[in-house]
């Protein structure tokens, strides 16, 4: 019976009210993907020789999208542009986001940032960051 005169209320119907107050507040909408948590979306991986990071960036133009690699962050930022409606036209919905953007991304420290690479095909933005020959896995011969 102590635990009750320590907790007297519910708290998981706490932290439920919590939540719904966070997303009431903060107009956090829940999507396919979970909360949503900005644009482009991305993907960020590895592999034992690289740090592999997807941005997906469809319908922007690979001129206005601008890679940056400075003391172990890369950013990825650009600007989509709004896309005008015709003459006397109305929008009922406008889902698609315009505008300025920007992702930051912590990199490893055996990362060779003289060396990273970046292609845009497809409206996904792929970029390679390859880890330093150092840090790659050796095979020890035991004799």
């Amino acid at each position: 019976m102590l635990y009750r005169s320590l907790f007297p209320r519910d708290l998981f119907a706490d932290l439920d009210r919590l939540q719904r107050e966070i997303q009431q507040n903060f107009e956090i909408s829940p999507s396919i993907r979970g909360l949503t948590r900005g644009f482009p979306a991305m993907n960020v991986g590895g592999t034992p020789k690289s740090v592999e990071i997807y941005a997906f960036a469809p319908g922007i133009a690979p001129e206005s999208l601008e890679v940056q690699v400075e003391k172990g962050v890369l950013t990825v930022a650009g600007e989509r542009q709004l896309d005008a409606l015709p003459e006397k036209a109305t929008a009922h919905i406008d889902e698609r986001f315009a505008g300025r953007f920007r992702r930051v991304v912590t990199l490893p420290d055996d990362v060779d940032t003289t060396a990273v690479e970046a292609r845009y095909r497809d409206g996904v933005l792929h970029i390679t960051v390859p880890r330093k020959e150092a840090a790659q896995p050796q095979r020890i011969i035991i004799q």
